[in-house]
């Protein structure tokens, strides 16, 4: 049993183990944290006992060498006290400099990756042009429907409103100033030279990329990407080229449906609200505007295709096994490529203005 016989000193007698850790444990609990403990009346210590003493943080005295011995092997078996670090309340500039740096250097490095991802794609590209019969023509095909023909009804639309929209704020504007006939000139050049051509990348780049990206980013989930590595496929020859070359041949036929929807459009509008004929639109249309406007517009389209197509394969390769990463990729596979065929548009029309195209 144990007692105490002083106020200031706390004197344990009897049997300190673990049957009587209970009211041993409530009077070390008593008195002043700092009190010594007196063991010289204890008759037994076991490991349990010591524990309790050695983990009360009180001085201790009066024990044998038996006990002194369990008390020390204990002491140094227990675990080091944690330490929390203090929270940082105010932040240095270097901290901000730090995150700055990690966000430039993961942009350099998914850069990097990107034009590792090209140039391999590239490689098979030339590999597969040498020997044509490693192309997938059914896959091919079956992309060519998806991304192409599935795509003409919504296209179409977008280019026929645009017309209409072209020719009725012209009209608007060259109205008062009596030039109702060069609002022709307006809705072909600004179709075929630049909206058509890149309003139908931009409607592309939101549905296939998205999609070439869903599609592969769930064979990476489902680790199918790595069964074709196994059965020693190449998933780019397998998966990439495919839906590159698809979009590459549909994407100027696209724009070409564009065009004429938009002239059809804007000729409809010109007819109804400037009392322009057909006839007369089509007469001031092959006078002022040559084919050379249609072929700049569609001259960018393999461009804008190979980028859609290679972001949105890309992002699918980047997919983690969770369903986040899928969204995420997605959703980032449309943003990075109708970025950057909006960039591409601008380097385009710089350098067709250099060249007095």
């Amino acid at each position: 049993m144990a007692e105490t016989v002083e106020d200031v000193t706390l004197a344990l007698s009897g049997p300190v183990t673990l049957a009587s850790l209970g009211p041993v444990a409530a009077l070390v609990g008593r008195g002043r944290a700092d009190a010594p403990v007196d063991l010289s009346a204890v008759t037994r210590l076991d490991t349990a006992g010591a524990w309790l003493l050695t983990s009360s943080g009180r001085p201790l005295s009066g024990a044998n060498d038996a006990q002194r011995l369990l008390l020390r092997t204990v002491q140094d078996a227990l675990p080091p006290p944690r330490t929390v670090a203090p929270r940082r309340v105010h932040h240095r500039m270097g901290d901000g400099l730090a995150v700055v740096g990690m966000a430039v250097g993961a942009v350099f490095f998914a850069v990097a990756q990107s034009l590792g991802f090209v140039g391999l794609v590239m490689a098979r590209l030339a590999g597969v042009l040498l020997r044509p019969r490693r192309l997938r023509l059914t896959a091919l095909v079956h992309h060519m429907q998806e991304v192409g023909l599935r795509a003409v009804p919504i296209v179409a639309l977008m280019g026929f409103l645009i017309g209409v929209v072209l020719a009725f704020q012209g009209a608007a504007q060259l109205q008062p100033f009596g030039a109702e006939v060069f609002v022709v000139d307006l809705i072909a050049v600004s179709i075929l030279r630049e909206l058509g051509i890149l309003l139908t990348a931009i409607i592309v780049a939101g549905r296939s990329a998205s999609a070439f990206t869903a599609a592969i980013g769930s064979m990476q989930m489902r680790e199918e990407i790595d069964a074709i590595r196994v059965l020693g496929l190449d998933p780019i020859e397998l998966l990439v080229l495919p839906r590159l070359l698809a979009l590459v041949i549909v994407l100027p036929i696209l724009g070409f449906v564009a065009d004429l929807s938009g002239l059809i459009g804007g000729g409809l509008m010109s007819w109804t609200q400037l009392g322009i004929s057909p006839s007369q639109f089509r007469t001031q249309l092959l006078a002022d505007v040559g084919a050379a406007q249609a072929l700049v517009g569609l001259s960018k389209a393999p461009v804008f295709a190979a980028i859609i197509a290679m972001v949105g394969c890309f992002q699918g390769l980047q997919v983690k096994g969770d369903a986040e990463s899928l969204g995420m990729r997605t959703s980032r596979a449309v943003v990075i490529a109708i970025f950057l065929v909006i960039v591409m548009d601008a380097l385009f029309s710089v350098f067709f203005a250099v060249w007095g195209v």
